[in-house]
């Protein structure tokens, strides 16, 4: 079983898996097509992908893939926590460069669905945060693309943690969304 929850952006949700638990830990299925599809998610997942933050304060996106190689993502943290971010960048969307954001955490076990048409990001909010994702779309490095994480006309609302974020040149230099 899994709760579906929308978080105010078209397709964009929080899923839920149920944990069964007992004095060993818990058990927890956390991606079913069949759940999935129930829910209106019908993407098909080709690649999962697994990155490690060292640091606390460590930003990474906003990212998204152009025409054809666009990707929806299943986003979940497997140690530590961070606050993740979508941003509708659908051209002809009543919501274009609207962003939404949620903490995402190992203890709670929670993703976000994130369609494809929407850039995507994260901060970590604790030391050694691994998180996995699963994509429907293989990556593309002429396809791949930024947009700059301060960029003023999205305005998200990152949480500030007394430290500067740790960024790649790539995000630290991105274009703003005006630009693209």
């Amino acid at each position: 079983m899994i709760t579906v929850k929308p978080l105010g952006l078209e397709r964009v949700f929080e899923i839920t898996p149920r944990r069964f638990g007992d004095d060993r830990g818990f058990f927890s299925e956390t991606y079913n097509r069949r759940r999935f599809e129930e829910a209106g998610i019908t993407e098909v997942f080709i690649q999962d992908n697994h990155s490690h933050s060292a640091k606390a304060g460590t930003l990474r996106g906003l990212h998204y893939q152009e025409a054809p190689f666009a990707q929806a993502k299943l986003v979940r943290v497997l140690q530590g926590a961070i606050f993740d971010v979508a941003v509708d960048i659908r051209p002809k969307s009543a919501d274009y460069g609207k962003w939404v954001g949620i903490e995402l955490t190992a203890e709670a076990g929670n993703q976000i669905f994130v369609p494809a048409g929407f850039a995507h990001g994260f901060v970590t909010l604790q030391d050694d945060t691994q998180i996995t994702y699963k994509v429907d779309n293989y990556y593309s490095a002429e396809h791949d693309r930024s947009i700059n994480y301060a960029d003023p006309s999205i305005a998200v609302d990152w949480p500030g943690m007394g430290v500067a974020f740790t960024l790649s040149e790539k995000d630290a230099n991105a274009p703003f969304l005006r630009d693209l």
